[in-house]
């Protein structure tokens, strides 16, 4: 058996115990494959391109809340499998094509395509979500802020700059075309969503490099009022990790 079999039974193996870690087996960018087989024996992930195809990517993830869900994947799934009429035509009509269309933007690194579906798709999740009985709402009012703040940036710059997918939960996964853009995000997120108490340190979590490339070493250096994101609004928590 070679190495990518041992990959394939492993998750088919992880699959069993969530999508997810089914996925988490291969590093770069990876496809659950739905299967064919009633025991689902066949749905498993494989790797469409490694870790290296596209590496200047930058991944930011905004922590909108660690409390555990309400709502569990599971059960909420096992819900909307069985009362969300939008859950089958999305996984009849809608997934297929756009299946197709995100490998070919991945392959091709195409990051206005990318950028799009990732958007689209998500919110179509969520919208299956509502559309379940009784409703589930994995995102919350800050959720919403950060889709609007990315947004409202792709629309001014008239091409995408970054891309938000949220999977059952609050907290934003957002994906910059390259590290000028994430560093652009930063600035954007730490106006937005300042640190509680001055706390740049806990604020921010891995690489945080990236700050210096912000120009913020201290929350003092925070840029007062960057472009297109003023809000006199009450200014709601996260936490980022890059």
């Amino acid at each position: 058996m070679n190495v990518n079999e041992d990959y394939g039974e492993l998750s088919s193996i992880a699959r069993q115990g969530s999508g997810s870690a089914c996925r988490s087996i291969y590093g770069g960018f990876v496809k659950w494959c739905m299967g064919k087989n009633d025991d689902g024996s066949d749905s498993m992930a494989v790797q469409l391109v490694d870790e290296s195809h596209w590496d200047d990517l930058v991944i930011i993830i905004a922590v909108v809340s660690s409390k555990q869900k309400e709502t569990s994947s599971t059960s909420g799934m096992r819900d909307t499998v069985e009362t969300s009429p939008l859950l089958q035509y999305r996984a009849q009509t809608v997934v297929p094509g756009r299946m197709l269309k995100m490998e070919e933007a991945i392959k091709k690194r195409d990051f206005e395509s990318f950028a799009r579906l990732t958007c689209v798709d998500s919110n179509q999740f969520h919208a299956v979500c509502l559309d379940t009985s009784p409703p589930i709402f994995y995102m919350n009012d800050t959720s919403h802020r950060i889709i609007s703040l990315v947004e409202k940036w792709n629309h001014s710059e008239g091409t995408p700059q970054v891309a938000y997918t949220f999977d059952a939960g609050p907290n934003a996964v957002l994906i910059a075309r390259n590290r000028k853009t994430a560093t652009l995000l930063l600035q954007r997120l730490l106006y937005c969503f300042p640190p509680q108490e001055n706390d740049l340190d806990s604020y921010m979590v891995g690489d945080k490099s990236i700050l210096s490339d912000a120009g913020v070493q201290s929350v003092a250096d925070i840029d007062p009022s960057p472009p297109a994101t003023r809000d006199e609004d009450t200014k709601p928590k996260i936490q980022v990790r890059c």
